[in-house]
């Protein structure tokens, strides 16, 4: 029997404003991670159906390039709103198809809506100048100019905010996009298509295509209509795209991998500082590229934060997301769910400590589930504290001195976001001119915000998404040099 499809809403493709299958009629089934059945099936295409979008994105983009800022604005206010208006329903969409709480769905709707409207304003503000020449005779004019049609791919864990951050810019700009969602959860990017078809934005200026990763990837930097690729994924397929778009020198904004630390200086509040760090560590479930992952406690705190960040720790709600009160939900799928499992086990094999966690909650039949954890006794060469975990699992350690903790925070190939939690602006400020991280939270464990750059630095990518600099990597500089009769 086949499974059940949603009651509301669109499983196809958008492609040139219509709704539309794979031409094989390939599907892919979605699965809820909080009770691992199969509640809905999305079509799949491959590289025809990219190719088919990038046709008609190239083919839009003239006319939406030739609008002024200010038009385009109009329709990226109406795509705001329109999310707004359809937020509990986007909301439970990403429940069922990404696991978590319905309240973390809801904000992350609401996040993704205020990319839009952001840069429905920013693009007001996109100016290039005028600068003196030192010959009579001549002007000098710098304007700005969209680089051309984008592919954006995202992953599974902000299936509405990370394609938000890169459509937004895009069409502000005056390009036309390609939109390539997760395999895991494609159901919450359809929905906000929707919302794009439902305000009337010209046909072909925003396209959706679904299909495994390596085909559709293979097309967008093969074609010569793609002129830039938006991709948040992880370090090794990033290096993968600048390799393969080397050929023909593809315009790329990498947003990958993180390792990211907390450090928590004794004057620093304790119990709110195991509070924000544990907010920070288990939002979905550590599946977050700035989640914290390695907690350096000064010697003087380190056993009074540990014990109020197990207790914290503990005191979380595990569930399916669509229940009352649910503050964690499960993994996205099996192979997360083992890698979590390997990763503990890996620390204590080396001599960690579980504090509280640690397994699969035994009370679940079903679902992703894994109790959130807190370790101690950890060192270094364990994995956890090499790899990006991108799981519930929080390893503790403490330090001594400030520049003790700098090093061992910078002592990553990852460059991504950083926590700091202090009291003390000289502190804070060497810590902020020292840690080499794209993203410093002070006493913030939550930080991204539309209006704000958000990236990294080293193998967490390049480039930037969200506030003024977000519009950057979708704008080409053009020196304009006249000589007057």
């Amino acid at each position: 029997m086949a499974p059940r499809t949603l009651e509301f809403g669109r499983t196809a493709m958008y492609v040139n404003g219509r709704w539309v299958d794979a031409p094989d009629g390939g599907r892919r089934a979605i699965v809820n991670p909080a009770t691992e059945e199969v509640f809905a099936e999305v079509s799949y295409g491959g590289r025809e159906c990219a190719r088919g979008a990038l046709e008609a994105a190239r083919d839009a983009m003239p006319a939406w390039r030739s609008l002024t800022a200010y038009g385009r604005a109009a329709y990226l206010w109406k795509i705001a709103e329109g999310m707004r208006g359809r937020c509990d329903e986007i909301a439970r969409v990403m429940t069922l198809e990404a696991g978590k709480p319905l309240a973390e769905s809801r904000s992350e709707t609401l996040a993704a809506a205020d990319q839009f409207e952001w840069y429905a304003e920013e693009i007001k503000r996109a100016y290039g100048r005028i600068a003196p020449a030192r010959k009579e005779g001549k002007r000098i004019f710098v304007i700005r100019h969209p680089v051309g049609v984008c592919a954006t791919i995202s992953p599974f864990n902000f299936p509405a905010l990370l394609q938000a951050r890169k459509i937004a810019p895009a069409l502000a700009a005056g390009c036309a996009v390609v939109a390539r969602p997760a395999s895991q959860t494609p159901l919450t990017l359809i929905r906000i298509f929707e919302v794009i078809d439902e305000i009337g934005l010209p046909l072909g200026v925003a396209n959706l295509v679904m299909g495994e990763a390596r085909d559709l990837s293979e097309e967008f930097l093969t074609n010569p209509i793609c002129r830039k690729i938006s991709f948040t994924g992880s370090t090794a397929v990033g290096k993968e795209l600048q390799r393969r778009g080397a050929d023909r020198l593809v315009r790329l904004s990498l947003e990958l991998g993180g390792h990211a630390p907390v450090i928590v200086f004794p004057d620093a509040d304790v119990e709110a500082a195991a509070k924000a760090s544990v907010i920070g560590k288990f939002r979905n479930n550590g599946q977050v590229c700035i989640s914290p992952s390695r907690f350096y406690a000064h010697k003087d705190i380190v056993k009074q934060y540990t014990e109020a960040s197990v207790e914290f720790a503990r005191a979380l709600k595990q569930g399916n997301g669509l229940d009352e009160g649910v503050e964690i939900g499960p993994m996205i799928d099996r192979a997360a769910l083992e890698r979590a499992e390997w990763l503990v086990g890996d620390a204590l094999s080396g001599g960690a400590r579980v504090l509280t966690g640690g397994r699969r909650p035994p009370r679940f039949d079903k679902g992703f589930f894994f109790e959130p954890t807190v370790l101690s006794r950890v060192h270094p060469s364990m994995a956890i504290m090499k790899e990006e975990p991108f799981a519930p699992i929080m390893p503790i350690l403490e330090f001594e001195t400030l520049d003790e903790v700098i090093a061992k925070a910078n002592d990553t190939r990852y460059g991504l976001a950083s926590y700091v939690m202090t009291q003390d602006i000289t502190a804070a400020i060497k810590m902020a001119e020292s840690l080499e991280f794209g993203i410093i939270g002070l006493n913030d464990t939550v930080p991204a915000t539309a209006e704000a750059p958000f990236g990294g630095m080293k193998e967490s990518g390049y480039g930037r998404e969200g506030g003024v600099e977000g519009l950057d990597g979708y704008l080409e500089i053009k020196y304009v040099s006249l000589a007057l009769r």
